[in-house]
């Protein structure tokens, strides 16, 4: 990961760059000032780790491009492969390794109406909605394949803010259905958008609404299936060798590899890593974590927990220091923007801070078209 911080600075004889080791330091450091506050504030409906944390980066920003008289507001440099590769996989198996199940799949059809047919209508609606207000607002270069991707990215909701505020004990059916139609609708956003990215919209005809269709179902039904295979064949795994009677450091081990290896597995075969970690750890957590000893459920319970949660501290910390990012808002066009067109792109930006991952490719591809 490239790091950079404050200008340049000394060279060091160590393996580890001088700014490396300072921006790593810095950055966990606020990592742990989020982790408290958080803590201090739990009782608090007003704020929780979420905005305390690009509350944080913000004002880190704002001191880093204060120290570098303007020229530069960054700790580091946050790369794609990071976040598809280290950080989004832990947080989506966690949502389905700690979902309840009970309710989840008495919900399901409810949740399933929501999550799917919502999205799909308002992926209609926004794809309409798109065309028709960027031609009314002069822009002109995009084409259908682009408002198609626009309406797919801008259909996932953030149910973030609304499980704030619900209790999953006291309203445990309202709770259980927001929270499934929050990852399904994320995981059909997404199966969406890679459906879209996949068809050929130069030669449109009257087949070209059932091929999306298509595509959709075949990546949603593949990247499920695969996600319960390779669920029940850890549970099997780890049934038949009994790793426990050796080690418990092997059960927890094995678990969290395939686990890993279910979304990269997706992602290897051009399916939804989303969808397939996802029911990767709902088929985890009902199968393999009861074939494994007692220390071995505790542990995986808190460590996925664990984990999952510093990936969310660290990505939302990241958004508050990137909103101050200088050789963005430099490189970037929005100067010459109307206010309505300012609003649209800072919709899709805001979109990553709620994990809607096609979200830098929409704000690259209207950057790019303009």
């Amino acid at each position: 990961m490239e790091m950079g911080i404050l200008g340049s600075l000394s060279n060091s004889s160590s393996i580890l760059n001088v700014s490396t080791v300072v921006a790593i330091t810095l950055f966990f450091t606020l990592l742990c000032f989020c982790i408290i506050l958080g803590h201090l504030l739990e009782e608090n409906r007003w704020a929780n780790e979420s905005t305390t944390a690009i509350i944080l980066g913000l004002l880190a920003g704002v001191i880093v491009l204060l120290v570098s008289k303007g020229e530069n507001s960054r700790i580091l440099v946050f790369s794609e492969e990071l976040f598809f590769i280290y950080l989004l996989p832990p947080i989506i198996f966690n949502a389905g390794f700690q979902v309840k199940k009970k309710q989840f799949f008495k919900n399901f059809s409810i949740i399933l109406l929501f999550g799917i047919l919502g999205t799909i209508i308002s992926f209609c609606l926004i794809t309409l909605g798109a065309f028709l207000l960027f031609k009314k607002l002069g822009v002109s270069s995009l084409n259908l394949e682009d408002y198609l991707a626009v309406g797919a990215i801008l259909s996932a909701t953030d149910s973030v803010c609304t499980l704030q505020v619900l209790n999953q004990d006291e309203t445990p059916f309202l709770y259980s259905v927001v929270f499934g139609e929050g990852v399904v609708n994320d995981a059909t956003s997404i199966v969406l958008y890679n459906a879209v990215q996949s068809l050929n919209l130069k030669n449109i005809g009257g087949m070209t609404a059932l091929k999306l269709l298509g595509n959709f179902l075949y990546l949603f039904s593949t990247s499920t299936v695969l996600g319960i295979a390779v669920g029940l064949l850890s549970a099997f795994i780890i049934k038949m060798l009994y790793f426990g009677r050796h080690s418990t450091d092997r059960e927890v081990a094995i678990m969290m590899i395939m686990a890993y290896l279910s979304y990269m597995l997706a992602e290897l075969l051009d399916l939804s890593g989303i969808l397939t970690v996802f029911f990767c750890g709902i088929v985890m957590s009902h199968y393999t974590w009861h074939n494994v000893t007692e220390s071995s459920r505790i542990t995986t319970k808190h460590a996925f927990a664990t984990i999952s949660f510093i990936a969310e501290t660290f990505i939302f910390l990241y958004v508050g220091m990137d909103a101050l990012d200088i050789e963005k808002w430099k490189s970037s066009n929005a100067r010459n923007f109307n206010c309505c067109e300012f609003d649209i792109i800072w919709l899709s930006v805001g979109g990553e801070s709620s994990i809607r991952v096609p979200s830098r490719k929409s704000c690259k591809l209207l950057y790019e078209k303009r």
